[in-house]
């Protein structure tokens, strides 16, 4: 991975400076031409203006001045320079024992100069074997060219002073590509390394270790964050997967106990009925087979309620948890009439709270079912719903017997019933109050009572 992410760094780096050194270097090339050919044409008026002093021949019959004038300026740039008379032959050249006294009127920037126009470019020289870059100015002697002075190079030697100057900018891509790889090395090992801890994390986690998390400070903030979004995944999963292989574990041996006392009270029932004629036994039975068959309902019902909950993450609604506690008592007051209990209801005002829908109400009902059950005849079952602090707190209190510290604590885990207890319930009620106030982001807890009964407390968040 590390070395592909640095040939994608190193390639978008050569990419960027194609895009912009290659157009750029086309036009500094221009740029550094023209600035050459310009010095040229200054070089060549400031020899033609030495020359229009000094175009007649000395006592002597020669033009030592302008021979001594070209040569120097030749022996110091490398140009090749010829000084024109009118007539188009040389009068004086850098290269006296081959152009001195030779026709130049047949050169097109030569006729150019001494029509009084300037003359630059580039030609092949058939004399010479290659191509020259030249320039050709007029020399005047007021308003009439009397004369003119061409400086030629070779074109190879043009381009190799404007690639020369080219050198800086190709220096500059060279240490680019190197500060690109580099930095590109860094990011591929500051990458890859958490990337790879990631891919290993999410391999093991494919073939089934649930365990498995990768490291979240490592990185950059993306990839941490990343990795801190695939443990809260993988802890949601390993919980859920857990609470599942709970729930069956439960839900089997559970179920198991009923259906068996089920099946085996209605063959008696059969043996009974059509073997020993023994019909009152045998309703006996199939009346237990009934009652077994309510309770196997009840506890699929708690365990549907379970899983709907269970890991589930529901929406949170807006409740008045006071107004769902009269509504509720309102249905339980006619039982709890039955059993002699009453209800004292404490919910003097609104209190609104957030939590999943039916929560409230299925927690109410669990407590004072529970509550119901343990309550003794002649006494109060107190309802109260308040805020206190930043909580909506509901409580359901009864003055029963109570459960130890022990019980308490382990009241909520899924099918734990008192082992004394008269009624037969199915253990799932307190553990499903457990699940949904999980859902719910509420805290749930059973204290004891100044006379030794329950005080069940529910705290909800504030809406």
């Amino acid at each position: 991975m590390s070395r592909r992410f640095l040939l994608a760094i190193v390639g978008l780096t050569m990419l960027v400076l194609a895009v912009h050194d290659i157009p750029l270097a086309s036009y500094l090339r221009a740029v550094e031409r023209d600035r050459l050919i310009t010095s040229l044409e200054r070089d060549a008026f400031t020899i033609a203006g030495v020359a229009s002093e000094n175009l007649e021949p000395t006592t002597t019959g020669g033009y030592a001045a302008l021979t001594t004038l070209i040569k120097g300026y030749s022996n110091r740039d490398g140009a090749h320079v010829v000084i024109i008379n009118k007539a188009g032959k040389a009068l004086a050249s850098s290269d006296a024992d081959a152009d001195v006294g030779r026709s130049f009127s047949s050169r097109p920037e030569i006729t150019a100069a001494l029509s009084g126009q300037v003359s630059t470019g580039t030609r092949a020289s058939e004399t010479l074997g290659y191509e020259l870059l030249y320039v050709a100015v007029p020399i005047f002697n007021g308003n009439d060219a009397v004369g003119a002075v061409r400086i030629t190079f070779p074109k190879s030697t043009i381009d190799s002073r404007v690639n020369k100057r080219l050198w800086g900018l190709a220096l500059v891509a060279i240490i680019s590509m190197v500060l690109a790889a580099g930095v590109g090395l860094v990011l591929a090992r500051t990458l890859s390394k958490p990337l790879r801890s990631l891919e290993h994390a999410t391999e093991q986690m494919a073939q089934g270790d649930l365990h498995s998390r990768a490291p979240n400070d490592e990185g950059p903030p993306e990839i941490r964050q990343l990795a801190t979004s695939f443990n809260t995944m993988g802890g949601r999963l390993e919980r859920m997967v857990d609470r599942q292989r709970a729930f069956a574990g439960d839900a089997s041996h559970q179920l198991r106990t009923p259906l068996t006392s089920l099946r085996l009270r209605l063959e008696t029932a059969v043996e009974q009925m059509h073997h020993q004629n023994d019909l009152e036994n045998a309703q006996s039975n199939v009346e237990a087979a009934l009652s077994e068959s309510f309770r196997l309902q009840r506890i699929v019902e708690g365990l549907l309620v379970l899983a709907r909950a269970d890991g589930a993450d529901l929406p949170r609604v807006r409740t008045d948890v006071a107004a769902v506690l009269k509504s509720r008592a309102e249905e339980w007051e006619p039982l709890a009439a039955e059993r002699s209990v009453a209800l004292a209801i404490d919910a003097p005002a609104p209190v609104w709270a957030m939590a999943v829908e039916g929560g409230v109400e299925q927690i109410i009902d669990n407590y004072v079912d529970n509550a119901l059950d343990h309550a003794p005849a002649g006494s109060t079952l107190e309802l109260h719903a308040r805020v206190v602090g930043q909580m909506a707190e509901l409580r359901v209190v009864d003055h029963g017997s109570g459960l130890s510290a022990d019980d308490r604590s382990r009241a909520f885990d899924r099918f734990w019933r008192v082992v004394d207890q008269e009624r037969e319930g199915t253990g799932l009620g307190l553990a499903i109050v457990q699940q949904l106030a999980d859902a719910s982001d509420a805290t749930v807890e059973l204290r004891e009572t100044s006379g030794g009964g329950i005080d069940a407390v529910a705290r909800f968040p504030l809406a």
